[in-house]
């Protein structure tokens, strides 16, 4: 089937990885087109100058052309109309990962990142350590790493490194996406209840990992985290090989000394130490991981440490955005209550005599509803104060179901912290301008766009 195709139309091309991957199959020949119903920079202009024709909107005559394949994006979803033309017609049709397996994967040596937390600061970290040596790797990572200025590339080396994501591939693939990427070294970085939306219970996600697990080949790796409990079980497995990396004793790549400084931490493995230019604990178990990995790959200490030295970390992940008014404005994609309170710990540790200011917009599938409801109290045991904005699409949930944001003010006012529940962003905005001080940090946490709200709060505090 994929041998034969020579064109082919992305329904929902404005994703990230959907253009990413839309522009290689253009530059293997492949006529290419597309649609979207968000069609606006930065991926729009991307597209535009790969010469990639997309289309406003969804229609049945946009795919009326008959392409050799039609790839469906993971966000559409029965109703579409051209989903709904492609099943009429008998059309070829496939999902992204799907695509990537076939054109991109097979074949080459797929080093494959999972987890709940951290899976795109290790990935990029990964890429970054063979980058640096020369290796010229393949990679497809859910962010922007600012040393590759992109956040996916396709290469003819032997290498391809891919975040590989627990979320369902398609409205015709429940399967994870990560099902689909052949791993020959599997990282498994910890594993917690998140995706409500599609997993019902924690063994659910356990479930899902085992699956991705049985597809590491004898001759491959896997490597788990070992101070992590959700991951003891599934881990215990004789079809291939199994490291275990963390911070205590028991794991055979083991990081000890290690020392926290506000903009860099060092860790010791025996024989070596390595310096690097992250913060918290978290941190130190991603950078194992990659050590582990990158050893297992043939790489020598020497040469995974002069990639840390010049690791230049990634866009929304702890990203300065700016300092206005002496207020220190920080950007984070964290939107799980786990990420969120290690990225607070990483910045006390940075910033451990200025009062930090946490803003969270909880928008995802699983922040939106009670799962979290406890758990949300303590992650932000290290911020001063808190402000929590409105909660997306409360209405779409029942009732109880729902994240009960004034009990999770009070918990949080009982626990010694100011905490507002504000409506949009100009209510928060504005309550910032009269809250915060010079040298306080402010830190938003989203994982959208949340209403340009930190150049709107950069605005504010130039204002003072």
């Amino acid at each position: 089937m994929f041998s034969r195709i020579q064109s082919v139309h992305f329904v929902g091309i404005c994703g990230t990885a959907m253009a990413s991957v839309a522009a290689a199959m253009k530059e293997k020949g492949v006529k290419v087109t597309g649609s979207d119903q968000n069609v606006y920079p930065p991926m729009s202009t991307f597209l535009s100058s790969r010469q990639i024709e997309v289309i406003s909107g969804y229609a049945e005559q946009n795919v009326a052309y008959k392409p050799d394949l039609v790839v469906i994006g993971n966000a559409i979803s029965r109703g579409n109309p051209e989903a709904e033309y492609v099943l009429d017609h008998k059309m070829r049709y496939c999902s992204l990962p799907e695509l990537l397996r076939e054109f991109f994967i097979r074949g080459k040596r797929s080093l494959v990142v999972a987890g709940t937390h951290g899976k795109t600061t290790t990935t990029s970290l990964l890429t970054w350590v063979f980058e640096h040596n020369g290796l010229n790797p393949s990679y497809l990572i859910g962010g922007i790493p600012n040393n590759l200025g992109q956040g996916a590339r396709f290469t003819d080396s032997e290498w391809f490194i891919i975040e590989g994501d627990e979320y369902d591939t398609a409205f015709f693939d429940k399967r994870s996406k990560f099902i689909h990427y052949l791993p020959e070294v599997a990282i498994l970085n910890n594993l917690e209840y998140d995706h409500a939306d599609i997993f019902p219970n924690l063994e659910a996600i356990q479930t899902s990992f085992k699956h991705f697990i049985r597809l590491v080949p004898r001759n491959g790796l896997l490597l788990l985290n070992g101070d992590d409990r959700n991951l003891t079980e599934i881990g215990r497995v004789t079809h291939c090989p199994v490291k275990r990396f963390g911070l205590s004793d028991g794991n055979s790549v083991q990081a000890f000394n290690i020392r926290y400084g506000p903009t860099a931490t060092e860790f010791e493995i025996p024989s070596f130490k390595f310096h690097t230019n992250f913060v918290g604990e978290l941190n130190v178990r991603n950078a194992l991981a990659v050590v582990a990995c990158a050893k297992h790959c043939g790489l020598k200490n020497q040469q995974i440490q002069s990639a840390f030295e010049t690791f230049k970390g990634i866009k929304r992940r702890m990203e300065i955005r700016g300092i206005a008014g002496g207020i220190i404005v920080v950007d984070d994609f964290g939107h799980h209550p786990t990420a969120i309170r290690e990225t607070l710990s990483a910045l006390r540790i940075k910033y451990p005599n200025q009062k930090i200011h946490a803003i969270f917009e909880p928008r995802t599938n699983t922040t939106r509803r009670n799962v979290f409801q406890s758990e949300l109290v303590r992650a932000f045991a290290e911020a001063d104060a808190v402000v929590l904005a409105q909660i997306a699409r409360l209405e779409m949930l029942k009732p109880e179901e729902r994240l009960d944001p004034e009990r999770l003010m009070i918990e949080l006012r009982a626990s010694g912290k100011s905490a507002a529940y504000l409506p949009d962003v100009d209510a928060i905005v504005n309550h910032m301008g009269l809250e915060a001080q010079g040298g306080d940090v402010v830190v938003v946490f989203s994982n959208g766009g949340f209403g340009g709200i930190h150049n709107r709060l950069i605005e504010r505090f130039n204002r003072r």
